[in-house]
């Protein structure tokens, strides 16, 4: 009986047994995990767009014939968005 009670204080069935008692809190829990996982994908991508963007600008400087072109407008297109905003 005692190695059952430890095996069970280390699963922490406790807290998943209070929450399933209290459903407001798990959707409190939830609520906060969803924004906060939305909150780390927004800084992401925004790092690497602007890492993209980086490199990007770096290759157009290096002239490469068929990729920079290519490159320079998407460059021109990315400026004139954030120019008219």
């Amino acid at each position: 009986m005692e190695e059952l009670s430890v095996r069970i204080e280390k699963l922490n069935l406790t807290e998943y047994l209070e929450l399933y008692r209290n459903p407001s809190r798990l959707l409190y829990l939830n609520f906060l995990a969803g924004v906060a996982r939305g909150f780390g994908m927004a800084i992401g991508f925004t790092l690497l767009g602007a890492f993209v963007i980086y490199v990007l600008q770096k290759m157009v400087i290096l002239k490469l014939p068929v990729i920079g072109d290519f490159i320079a407008d998407i460059i021109k297109i990315v400026q004139n968005e954030l120019s008219t905003k």
